[in-house]
């Protein structure tokens, strides 16, 4: 929800994360999890909350 509201595309996102546009995908599916390290990037690039995400 938050990257289409940010108007990204996946391949936007994973560049932005350093991550494959694979990884993003699965994240929005829920196939894989985040590491740590990116739910606080994401956190941080969205200006929202951990628990917000």
């Amino acid at each position: 929800m938050l990257r289409t509201e940010h108007r990204l595309s996946q391949g936007d996102l994973a560049e932005k994360m350093g991550v494959s546009r694979q990884s993003v995908s699965k994240w929005e599916t829920g196939s894989s999890v985040f590491d740590l390290d990116k739910l606080v990037a994401l956190s941080e690039l969205f200006d929202v909350s951990l628990d917000t995400l």
